[in-house]
């Protein structure tokens, strides 16, 4: 079995409530051991309560698998990178060290590197991630691209990131605001950006000269 290429998994952080029901359901998936091998982010955690879930992005080159001296992880002809394969996982840890979304996480408790495959067992059978199943706001979503595409007509989704020189395709989608010139995300570029409270404070400082006529 595999994944139908029709189907594609999407991330829109606009949408996320932080309610951690991904995180939860992740780990109920039956390959997963109990474990969650999806994880919560914060931005700007003083400034917003916004949150990101952060699932593996499933990369066509994956740097993880690239670095990996004993070739324990392996990608799938339908683009899904698994989890390390425990009889050839060592534990060295290059993986989690050289992925660019900082997704791989080593679980010390068995020597073994476990992350997200996708739900790899319900996916390749056309069900749903277990993330995407219970996510109540659907920042998390998988299903037909054509479909989710009509659904969302304020986003645009991508799959291609820029870190500094180096363009990353993937086979999960970010949905991005409709009025994004670029067809890829800058990762390295918005690490400049200034905070929320910088931008607020830069306005209210404007609004106080203009009332004191300066």
């Amino acid at each position: 079995m595999s994944v139908s290429p029709e189907m594609a998994f999407f991330v829109d952080a606009n949408r996320c409530i932080g309610c951690q029901s991904c995180v939860q359901a992740c780990a109920e998936c039956d390959t997963h051991k109990g474990h969650s091998m999806i994880h919560l982010e914060t931005i700007q955690r003083e400034d917003s309560p916004q949150t990101v879930p952060v699932v593996c992005m499933h990369c066509d080159s994956p740097t993880c698998a690239e670095v990996c001296p004993a070739d324990a992880i392996k990608r799938t002809s339908d683009g899904v990178v698994q989890s390390a394969k425990k009889p050839r996982c060592i534990a060295c840890n290059n993986c989690v060290l050289s992925c660019p979304f900082g997704v791989p996480k080593m679980e010390t408790k068995f020597e073994l590197m476990m992350k997200c495959d996708m739900c790899y067992d319900r996916t390749s059978e056309g069900k749903k991630p277990m993330c995407a199943t219970v996510c109540p706001s659907q920042a998390l979503t998988f299903g037909p691209k054509d479909e989710i595409i009509k659904q969302r007509q304020s986003s645009t989704p991508v799959n291609e990131f820029k870190f500094g020189n180096q363009h990353i395709k993937t086979k999960v989608f970010m949905m991005v605001p409709k009025n994004t010139k670029e067809q890829y995300i800058d990762v390295t570029a918005s690490m400049n950006d200034s905070s929320i409270s910088q931008n607020m404070e830069d306005h209210l400082a404007d609004v106080s000269l203009d009332f004191l006529g300066e």
